[in-house]
Order: structure tokens, then C-alpha cells, then sequence
């Protein structure tokens, strides 16, 4: 971390691949004082959580006398766009309410019971805190978004949320379109373009995106591989297996087989 003068004791062997490879969560043991990329300052308490990463300048820069235990996640079993990296990095949690205090407690674990419990253990441990830093960030991303979206809706915004619900109930319709979209919610073609425009996407695009995390999920649900990656893909509405495992690892940074590999 970034410290004039801070002392880093490594617990477990620090892995060869770039920082640019993990995300980074630190826990913090006293009260300490931080400064954001803006240079607005931030206090947490102990077992308080922090998102850093060196190599982004969301970062926060913590005082020499700050001590924290730090969890190196590789980011391939997050499978997180660089976008949501960046809005994940300087995120607090508090560290005694939630899912925070989960992942505080199993952190503080690891740092301190590893050299008394075998390999075995500290690896349960470990993916145990992997599963729910996953949760966390998946919570975290959520409540920024619903933070996002203003108080007042226009009409448009009302029906594009009706649209977009309409989107979910029907995404295993392989013949899902902008002409059947438009025609079961009673509107044009165009008016339904119009509508995702102002919300900085398209239609096919939307479709495509809440498939995909719909087999993103199934595939984690089956890990011992008794649902082949195909099958999963028709089930969501992908009619071309290749076309799927090529959209999916352009979403996610890997195949579907890998990340069904991670899940289990």
C-alpha cells in the first residue's frame, strides 16, 4: 500500500503476475486517515474494508502509520469489465454490518490463524472469502446504480423500465427482437430505439448483456459440469454455441468453460 514509511509482512507467497492482474481489498486494524484521488479525505475505523489499487488513480493514499491486511484477488475470478474496476476502486464498506463484516472477519482470519491451521483449511478459507468479496462488489455495483437514477422519472423512463422487465421474462424466446419487443408493448419500432438510445445503449445490445449474465450465472450454478455450455446457451436464447463462447469471452475477459472451471 501506499505508505511513506509503512512495513508490508507477507503472509502467504506473493504471486508472480502484475498487480494489474488482482484487485486489491484492504482491511484496516485502528482508526486511520486516508486521501482520495481528489484529495478529499477519508476515515475509517478497524475492520473497516477499502478497494485500492496502486495503478489507479481512484486509489487512496493512507497515512505512514496505517496498518492493514491486504487481500490480492486475481480479477479473472471476478470476471469485472475495467469500468466496473474503476468504480469498485475507493469504495469503503464499513466492517461490522452486512456482508462487510463477513469478509472483515474472514480477512483478519487468514492474516493472523495461517501458520496454525494446514493448507487445507486456509484454502477453504481462502475461496470462502473469494465467494464473497464476489457478493460484496456485485452489492456494491447495484447500490451505485439505484443511486444513479434520479428521483423523478419522465414517462419515457417508466416505459423503458416496463420494457426492460418485459426483456427478462423472455429471454429463454429464442425469436426475442426489436419487432416482437415493440409489438407486445404497443409501441413502434423506432419510438423503442429512441428509448434505449437515450439510455446510451441499444436494444440488441441490452438483450445480448442480460443473457449473457443470465448464463453467467447458470454456469456458475453448475459447477460438476452436468449442463454442458451449450445447452446453457440455448436455454438463454443463443442459437450458435461459437457465436456465444465468442460474445461471452468479449464480455468477460474468458470462456464460458473457464469460467465454469472457476465456479467449481
Amino acid at each position: 500500500m501506499t505508505t511513506p514509511t509503512g512495513h508490508i509482512q507477507i503472509v502467504s507467497e506473493m504471486p508472480a503476475a502484475g498487480d494489474g492482474e488482482f484487485l486489491h481489498l484492504g482491511r484496516v486494524f485502528d482508526d486511520s486517515v486516508a486521501t482520495t484521488g481528489h484529495g478529499d479525505e477519508l476515515r475509517l475505523g478497524p475492520g473497516d474494508l477499502v478497494f485500492c489499487d496502486p495503478a489507479r488513480h481512484r486509489s487512496p493514499r493512507f497515512t505512514a502509520d496505517c496498518r492493514m491486511t491486504v487481500l490480492r484477488l486475481p480479477r479473472r475470478h471476478l470476471a469485472l469489465s475495467e469500468a466496473d474496476l474503476d468504480r469498485v476502486t475507493g469504495m469503503t464498506v464499513p466492517g461490522g454490518e452486512g456482508v462487510g463484516a463477513l469478509v472483515s472477519a474472514l480477512l483478519i482470519t487468514l492474516a493472523t490463524e495461517a501458520e496454525a491451521h494446514g493448507t487445507r483449511m486456509i484454502g477453504q478459507l481462502t475461496r470462502s472469502a473469494a465467494d464473497l468479496l464476489v457478493v460484496l462488489v456485485m452489492e456494491l455495483l447495484q447500490t451505485e446504480a439505484e443511486e444513479d437514477i434520479p428521483d423523478q422519472t419522465s414517462p419515457g423512463s417508466e416505459i423503458l423500465d416496463r420494457i426492460k422487465t418485459y426483456v427478462d421474462e423472455h429471454l429463454k424466446d429464442p425469436d426475442l427482437s426489436p419487432q416482437s419487443i415493440a409489438r407486445a408493448n404497443r409501441i413502434s419500432v423506432r419510438y423503442l430505439h429512441k428509448l434505449f438510445q437515450d439510455d446510451g445503449i441499444t436494444v440488441s445490445q441490452w438483450v445480448r448483456r442480460r443473457r449473457l449474465d443470465s448464463c453467467k450465472w447458470d454456469l456458475s450454478r453448475t459447477p460438476n459440469r452436468r449442463t454442458t455450455v451449450a445447452a446453457v446457451a440455448h436455454r438463454w436464447g443463443f442459437s450458435s454455441p461459437a457465436h456465444f463462447s465468442r460474445t461471452f469471452k468479449d464480455a468477460y475477459g474468458m470462456s464460458p468453460r473457464e469460467w465454469q472451471a472457476l465456479a467449481s
